[in-house]
């Protein structure tokens, strides 16, 4: 079973996975410059064997890779652990894009890509799954019970009719965003800049949003064609139900 956590040692362990090796190199390098522990795989089957043995804080994985590409490594590592993952892509068509958010990614990155753009990207993303008792808006007692669903501010963790929901640490921190201010509208790029750390150049930017919103509405919507929780600010973006309306 893989795990996201790292007991071994005081640095964060970052994995790469890509089959083209001078960019492998490259971000070794850097990343090791900047205080983080890497391991590396140069294709999916290879990086799914070291994490049956190693425990990294984040995954870099490539999409167009030999024998098991990185959409379906995406699955594998979705279906036992919430290690972060950022996608790299150079697919050109932003369903392609769109997909890995959808299979579980965190964010993406589109090759060619500048490293300290890469680096500022897993800087957030870290910061984000460490993120604990940072919470404002309703009066803080770490436990928020709507209907069914039980939130532990304190742990991270969502229940619902008494069982664990797993939620990545994105999808935390957005939902735990949008609790602040239950009732209030948040934009799409705001919401962005707040939880993955970067101002949309795109509009296919915003759609890291969308997929995000809608994987918490499926693990947390009864119905999640109708909300009732997470609900849309036409023209904005997305709102939590106030509390005192659930």
């Amino acid at each position: 079973m893989y795990s996201n956590t790292n007991s071994s040692s005081t640095k964060e362990t970052i994995l790469i996975v890509d089959d083209e090796a001078s960019l492998r190199r490259i971000l070794e390098t850097r990343l090791s410059m900047n205080g983080y522990s890497v391991i590396s795989a140069h294709d999916g089957e290879s990086a799914l064997e070291l994490l049956k043995t190693t425990t990294p804080d984040l995954v870099i994985l490539d999409v167009m890779m030999p024998k098991l590409d990185g959409y379906g490594v995406c699955q594998e590592i979705r279906q036992e652990s919430n290690i972060p993952i950022i996608m790299l892509t150079a697919l050109g068509d932003v369903s392609d894009r769109i997909t890995g958010l959808e299979l579980g990614a965190d964010d993406y990155i589109i090759k060619p890509f500048a490293p300290k753009e890469l680096e500022a990207r897993i800087k957030t993303v870290l910061r984000r799954v460490d993120k604990t008792n940072s919470y404002q808006g309703i009066p803080y007692t770490g436990i928020i019970t709507l209907s069914n669903i039980k939130i532990d501010l304190n742990k991270r963790q969502v229940f619902k009719n008494n069982e664990r929901v797993r939620l990545t640490g994105m999808e935390f921190s957005l939902l735990e965003l949008l609790l602040s201010k239950a009732g209030e509208p948040f934009s799409r790029a705001s919401i962005l800049q707040d939880v993955w750390g970067y101002t949309p150049e795109r509009h296919v930017d915003t759609r890291v949003v969308d997929v995000h919103i809608s994987r918490l509405r499926a693990k947390l919507e009864n119905d999640p064609s109708n909300p009732d929780l997470i609900l849309t600010a036409r023209g904005t973006g997305y709102l939590f139900q106030k509390l005192n309306e659930i």
